[in-house]
């Protein structure tokens, strides 16, 4: 049995979409309440699925779990939260601005960070509640806020002033009216949260470097803020039950050689692993697995008839996208997008080096950092035809943010300027900034390929358009006629021109987070050309048990992307080396020496 640190009065479980934060956190609640502790688990995850994993219809009010006596479960709608937010903050402006401001300040309203803002909004209320009157031993959060939640929230009461007399400034957290907390329960929150005796953070991984990577990341940032109490949870560790497997050998050879170069921090961190099971943890007796070793015996015992079944998918694969791709013309624009971890990068890298090596003209643009591309390459020549450069995030959201500081801070207070700045340093600007740099490769896509990894979000691309920061702008100042005139982000809605590929794994939470933006992209008007199930073990030569009972689960939620969701769906298979891309190239050449 696999024991917790030290249970703290309140838990945080934070990391990328997929790794398994909402299934460990309802173990852990699981295993606290067994114990005798009364629990309290909180949802803020907008892809929550705690009905489906605890078996009980969670709501925005606290239930009870069915069958466990001292477990309750809420579930907060962060959209919901948000547009009841965004209604305080527009509602006492609407006798006030004009129209046009008032949808102004509503797309700016609809960001990732003010869903963030006024779901900690929510469960605020439970950290700052009366101790005295706490009825729970542990309340467990999935999942944490960021560093840059907490920092808006610790800025000054200029919140109201600031808004009302800039209606272009601030957007993300809007007047400090609209907030349900005060300024100064939010104080006692922060405190509570920086109270090691009182706050425990777990940073939620998979055996993966970005998946890593973002754990060290959120797990500094959390830091920084006063949150140092961590623990690094590696969530679905596989060790092979067939040793005779050569693909299960390799999996587990890759997790060991990327934990093996984990960030240093992460490193001297306190960790507990969790082997990966051979289903999904939905329902209390699977969840109540997760703190057991694995019992590769009853694996194999349980995997006798799925052995003997076929469950190998019978998707297009990634040569059968290209070949779509390319039927028709011989340039274009290429989209990856998705969830972080899922494997953007790579696909867009494969989907350029392929239709390279058909002769095309090809340029491939990226904001991963240069040197993981070039990693992922490896040896592999780049073709002459095809041209690789990476567009800096860092560099291109500075720059933005200097030029928009000079065009808004005049004459405005420190506290105002630290509100605006702080405000600028969200997602959403990175993303603005971004996009502006990516409309010039966008230009080319007229006479050549281009691959851009990755697009950004369906609110970036409206927000863009609404409030004139580049569409409109660029009709307003232009001589051309409209008919004529045709902007960035019009090319994204011209099917013809651009194809958007929206990558998901084929798991329960990714899906979910996958169909969000594919309805959001949908918002902007723009229909995504195809999805893509990466890292597919349904598409992967397997003969290990308990990879085998994956693959079998697998098959229904491939079956529901392609009946609710994607137009088009390739599945590509599970590459267990490290060298993804050059794997994913290999294939195709041993396939067409197959064919000669």
């Amino acid at each position: 049995m696999m024991n917790l640190p030290q249970i703290t009065p309140y838990i945080f479980f934070t990391g990328k979409g997929g790794v398994g934060k909402t299934s460990l956190a309802s173990a852990t609640a699981i295993k606290l309440a067994d114990e005798g502790k009364s629990v309290l688990l909180i949802s803020t995850d907008p892809a929550s699925n705690l009905k489906e994993v605890l078996e009980t219809e969670v709501a925005e009010k606290i239930t009870p779990i069915n069958g466990i006596e001292n477990l309750h479960a809420v579930n907060i709608d962060p959209e919901m939260s948000a547009e009841e937010y965004r209604n305080r903050v527009i509602s006492p402006m609407e006798d006030i601005l004009p129209a046009k401001d008032i949808e102004k300040m509503r797309e700016e309203l609809s960001g990732a960070c003010t869903t963030e803002i006024a779901a900690f909004d929510e469960f605020a209320r439970y950290v700052a509640g009366d101790e005295d009157d706490q009825p729970y031993d542990v309340i467990i959060f999935d999942t944490a806020p960021t560093g840059h939640t907490l920092r808006l929230l610790e800025l000054p009461a200029a919140w109201s002033d600031f808004i009302e007399s800039n209606p272009d400034g601030a957007s993300c957290i809007g007047p400090s009216s609209a907030l349900k907390t005060s300024q100064e329960r939010y104080k006692k929150v922060v405190e509570k949260l920086q109270d090691e005796g009182s706050t425990t953070i777990y940073l939620v991984s998979r055996p993966d470097s970005s998946a890593l990577r973002e754990a060290d990341r959120s797990g500094k940032e959390l830091e920084e803020m006063g949150l140092a109490n961590q623990v690094l949870l590696i969530n679905g560790y596989f060790e092979p039950v067939d040793e005779s497997d050569p693909f299960a050998i390799k999996m587990k050879k890759r997790a060991d050689d990327t934990l093996e170069n984990m960030p240093d921090r992460l490193k001297k961190m306190e960790q507990l692993v969790f082997p990966l099971r051979p289903y999904n943890l939905l329902g209390l007796d699977r969840l109540r697995t997760v703190f057991e070793p694995l019992d590769k015996e009853q694996i194999k015992q349980n995997s006798q008839s799925i052995l003997t079944e076929q469950h190998e998918s019978e998707l297009p694969d990634l040569d059968s996208l290209v070949d779509d791709l390319s039927s028709e013309k011989d340039h274009g624009l290429i989209m990856t997008m998705g969830k972080g971890g899922v494997g953007k990068t790579i696909i867009a890298a494969a989907v350029a080096f392929k239709l390279a090596q058909r002769g095309y003209s090809v340029h491939l643009t990226t904001t991963d950092p240069a040197a993981h591309l070039l990693d992922q390459i490896g040896e592999l020549d780049i073709p002459e035809n095809l041209t690789v450069d990476r567009i800096d995030p860092d560099k291109e959201k500075q720059a933005y943010i200097e030029k928009v500081l000079n065009h808004r801070g005049k004459d405005k207070t420190e506290e105002e300027l630290k509100l605006l700045r702080e405000d600028l340093e969200s997602p959403c600007t990175e993303e603005v900034a971004v996009f502006q740099a990516f409309s010039k490769a966008i230009q080319q896509a007229k006479r050549k390929f281009v691959v851009v990894d990755t697009a950004p979000t369906g609110h970036t691309l409206l927000l863009l358009d609404t409030t004139g920061s580049y569409h409109k702008e660029v009709l307003r100042n232009s001589k051309m006629g409209t008919d004529k005139l045709k902007t960035p982000y019009m090319y994204l809605q011209d099917p013809e021109y651009s194809k958007l590929l929206i990558v998901a794994l084929p798991e329960t939470t990714p899906i979910t987070e996958a169909a969000r933006l594919q309805d959001d992209l949908r918002r902007s008007n723009i229909e995504p050309y195809a999805w893509i199930a990466n890292q597919s073990m349904s598409a992967t030569e397997i003969s290990d048990p308990l990879l085998k009972q994956r693959a079998a689960e697998e098959v229904p939620l491939l079956e529901e992307i392609e009946t609710k969701h994607a137009k088009k769906l390739y599945a590509i298979p599970w590459i267990a080396e490290e060298l993804v891309l050059e794997n994913l190239l290999k294939e195709r050449i041993e396939k067409q020496t197959k064919t000669v």
